[in-house]
């Protein structure tokens, strides 16, 4: 498994636009993909999943993966979250 923490860059978070954005590019992975915020926890590919964890910016969350492409998969992420989601 492969792990990334990050901050959330912006002021609006990950409401619904970004949300299903960062849905459709998890979905290019092979790898089981989670997003965690605390204690919460979930997949990436689930649009429910990731709104529910009601990701604001300037949190924390962290990234995981496991599978084939899990490192790629983590790396593209984090990097679509610091671009897309900038003020």
């Amino acid at each position: 498994m492969v792990e990334q923490t990050l901050t959330i860059p912006n002021q609006t978070g990950l409401h619904a636009r970004p949300a299903a954005l960062l849905v459709k590019e998890a979905g290019r992975y092979a790898s089981q993909v989670y997003i965690a915020k605390g204690d919460k926890q979930a997949d990436a590919k689930s649009l429910l999943g990731v709104m529910s964890l009601s990701i604001r910016g300037g949190e924390e969350i962290a990234i995981r993966a496991e599978g084939d492409d899990e490192k790629e998969a983590v790396q593209a992420l984090a990097q679509w979250i610091a671009n897309e989601l900038r003020d």
